[in-house]
């Protein structure tokens, strides 16, 4: 199995991500203010599920932001450890080529 990446898929990952997260939080705080005209319309169980979910909605938020931070964290570093070992790839590649001697392969007389 061949796994090819450019070197910008990581980088445009982390970029898709980022919105992402914005998005998420965006569409937490949307959700909240929907429930708002419910409030007060529940009695027992669901009033009490009802109140976790608004006392516990910013926690939430909170902690859902904390795990996508973790993981644009994770793609950076994964990103940085790519370009680096590019480079050295590269390097290596180059020095290896200056100390070849291409002479010495040829097998045609001159």
């Amino acid at each position: 199995m061949k796994f090819d990446m450019g070197s910008t898929v990581l980088s445009g990952l982390t970029t898709q991500s980022q919105a992402s997260s914005r998005d998420l939080g965006s569409l937490i705080q949307q959700l909240i203010a929907a429930a708002e005209p419910l409030e007060g319309r529940f009695n027992g169980a669901g009033k009490a599920a009802f109140d976790r979910f608004k006392a516990n909605s910013d926690e939430i938020t909170a902690a859902l932001n904390s795990a996508l931070s973790s993981i644009l964290g994770g793609q950076a570093g994964m990103d940085g450890a790519f370009t680096a070992g590019e480079g050295e790839h590269a390097d290596n590649a180059s020095s290896n080529m200056a100390a070849a001697n291409f002479d010495a392969a040829r097998f045609g007389g001159r």
